[in-house]
């Protein structure tokens, strides 16, 4: 498998531990905290993180199995080839972005069954690189609700960035003034 792609991977291990380090300092009851009735709680960005990440693996790998059955591969075009993950986000999401319904928090919950879930992602994702083996991953296409069609590698790299977005989300949240101590 390409050095890329492990580069990637670990790029996103990484990311989820800064999530995982930052949500995991405070009680139940900071996580449930929300600063305004329609603002996500810090259990509510990990739970969206979890389905997300969710949403984007299994779309891969389904596109993979797809592809070695000789079922289907992408036909559209690429209008964001070879484009780093900023950029493309810069072009294609609005200042205050919606999250897809299959992407929003709905289960709510105890923060830590949360941080679990978002640290088995990274199983999936190792599993993921197997599963590719012999692949191209430019050549593995699945779009992203928002964003249209991601290559593999825009895909680990869209992974990294949404981490991270939300890991200043969840610190946003800890700042406000009305969090509880």
């Amino acid at each position: 498998m390409s050095k890329q792609l492990s580069e990637l991977i670990k790029e996103v291990s990484r990311a989820r531990n800064l999530v995982v380090q930052s949500a995991g300092r405070f009680s139940e009851q900071q996580a449930q905290f929300k600063s305004e009735v329609d603002k996500w709680s810090i259990v509510e960005n990990v739970e969206h993180l979890v389905w997300a990440e969710m949403g984007g693996i299994c779309g891969i790998w389904k596109t993979v199995e797809a592809i070695k059955a000789g079922r289907s591969h992408w036909k559209g075009t690429l209008i964001h080839k070879g484009l780093p993950i900023e950029e493309i986000v810069s072009r294609t999401w609005q200042p205050k972005e919606v999250a897809p319904e299959i992407a929003a928090p709905r289960w709510g919950g105890a923060l830590a069954f949360w941080l679990v879930s978002l640290n088995n992602c990274q199983l999936l994702l190792e599993e993921l690189e197997v599963v590719l083996k012999g692949i191209d991953p430019e050549s593995v296409i699945h779009p992203h609700p928002i964003s249209g069609p991601l290559d593999v590698f825009q895909r680990m790299e869209f992974l990294r960035f949404h981490l991270d977005r939300h890991r200043n989300q969840i610190d946003g949240i800890s700042r406000h003034s009305d969090f509880p101590t």
